[in-house]
């Protein structure tokens, strides 16, 4: 039996980058905002733009605020009603984490949320990064349910942490799938599918875009960017480069 075909996720931060992302052939989007603080939960709007827009499996990414991933009370109901609103609009799964302040993961405060998801898919993110014993954590998520954990491997980037995604991969034995991400380029990506042995990857493929505005305040810099955006040749090179990976060696 061949091996299932490799899968690009994008981080897409706007629908235009969720766009971009499908016409260059990802498989599936997370969508987020505020990229640059490593994600956090994007408006009603956004999710609903995109659902409606998207042909491919949409994902949304459910964090209360950016920094440590220990929630109070507060931030918990904010995430519950965040996946009963994705729920609601169709989307395919979400992209949750709770730790508690021992770097465990957080089981009571996580159940209700992966319950409140319901039918959709649950992915565990880079809260994973931050456990004390990723072996112990690893159990601990497969036990709430969850269908995928995206890691580094607790590195910088995930091609840094190749050896620990294996450990994971391999601790997994398929149970769920184990998703590396952090710093994925079309430049690393076949050599982090030979080191990590991962079927899934995790990338975020964006540019940055100059502003288009002719009127600019000088003094202002920090509100005369651009923006940053996933680049769909970007996207079509890391598709390309798993394509190239998985196909058979011609017999000479």
């Amino acid at each position: 039996m061949s091996a299932p075909a490799a899968l690009l996720e994008v981080a897409a931060n706007s629908v235009a980058s969720a766009l971009a992302a499908q016409e260059g052939g990802a498989g599936r989007i997370e969508l987020c905002a505020a990229l640059e603080l490593g994600g956090v939960t994007p408006s009603y709007a956004e999710i609903a733009t995109a659902r409606d827009r998207l042909a491919i499996p949409l994902y949304v990414l459910i964090r209360p605020r950016a920094g440590d991933f220990l929630y109070n009370d507060f931030e918990c109901e904010v995430m519950l009603r965040d996946i009963e609103a994705c729920v609601a609009l169709g989307c395919d799964g979400v992209v949750l984490g709770v730790l508690d302040p021992d770097g465990r993961v957080d089981q009571a405060r996580c159940r209700p949320l992966v319950g409140a998801a319901g039918p959709l898919g649950v992915t565990f993110h880079r809260a994973f990064d931050m456990v004390a014993d990723p072996a112990q954590a690893l159990e601990a998520v497969i036990g709430l349910g969850c269908e995928r954990v995206l890691t580094s491997g607790a590195r910088a980037s995930a091609i840094e942490g190749a050896a620990a995604v294996r450990a994971r991969v391999e601790q997994a034995a398929g149970r769920l799938v184990v998703m590396p991400g952090a710093g994925v380029s079309a430049g690393n990506i076949a050599a982090l599918a030979r080191a990590t042995g991962a079927r899934e990857f995790h990338a975020s493929a964006r540019r940055a875009l100059p502003s288009g505005m002719n009127h600019r305040h000088a003094g202002l810099d920090d509100m005369a960017g651009g923006e940053w955006r996933s680049d769909a040749a970007e996207v079509r090179a890391l598709v390309s480069a798993l394509q190239n990976l998985a196909a058979p060696t011609a017999s000479p």
